[in-house]
């Protein structure tokens, strides 16, 4: 029996959700530093957060196009109940739920005004930017490797999803097969039946001949004629 590989999918989804959350947090961190909404760690964070969010939708596609084809389907000929469909379909919403709620921050957010009174120390003044550098050098490098991790994260769900199509398309061929085999045996039955039954009309017509005429000889032969003939009709 194949082996269903949908909570494998899932755990990887996860995975890439919360590497989203990461980004996400990220880009809230970037974004209430920031001063301008074109500041460029700014942009830079949202692009990767929106390809992120892109990529993650699209493998959540994918898994409900599967949970839709059990849902469409007897959950059973996978070896599901109706408690684990309903499951898994909840987890999609929660996913898709998710997903909306970073992508309608994203939209919605901008970076909060920095008004700063005039300091009486100079010195720090000048200091703060070669901080805010090394701030964004460092989230930068942080959503690089996170962006890395989701890389081999989703490649390791396209092999799984493409395992899933495949073993799908394996399951479709089997059932069409066993529908031919049982075409076949349906029909080899019919021909017997209407074998059989034309030897018994047969034998029923010359036995009220032979009853009218009278002649016991011929039921005799009659009887073994008709016994060459089922032996042959179990035969073939």
């Amino acid at each position: 029996m194949s082996i269903d590989p949908y909570h494998a999918v899932q755990r990887e989804i996860s995975s890439s959700l919360q590497a989203a959350a990461q980004l996400r947090a990220s880009y809230v961190r970037i974004r209430n530093m920031a001063v301008r909404e074109d500041n460029e760690e700014l942009v830079w964070a949202r692009n990767e957060l929106k390809a992120t969010l892109a990529a993650l939708e699209a493998d959540l596609e994918d898994l409900d196009e599967s949970v839709k084809i059990v849902e469409s389907t007897d959950a059973r000929m996978f070896g599901l109940d109706d408690m684990e469909v309903q499951e898994r379909r909840r987890y999609v919403v929660h996913v898709r739920k998710e997903i909306d709620n970073m992508r309608a921050e994203i939209t919605s957010s901008a970076p909060r005004p920095s008004s700063r009174p005039h300091s009486p120390y100079p010195e720090r003044e000048r200091a703060q930017p070669m901080e805010e550098d090394h701030q964004g050098a460092w989230a930068r490098e942080e959503q690089q490797l996170m962006i890395r991790e989701q890389d081999r994260t989703m490649e390791s769900i396209a092999g799984t999803l493409s395992t899933l199509a495949q073993q799908a398309g394996l399951m479709g061929q089997e059932i069409v097969e066993h529908n031919e085999l049982l075409d076949d045996l349906e029909r080899g039955v019919d021909q017997t039946d209407s074998k059989l039954s034309d030897a018994m009309r047969r034998m029923r017509k010359f036995l009220r001949q032979s009853e009218e005429k009278g002649s016991g000889w011929c039921i005799i032969i009659l009887i073994i004629v008709l016994t060459i003939l089922l032996l042959l009709i179990i035969i073939l």
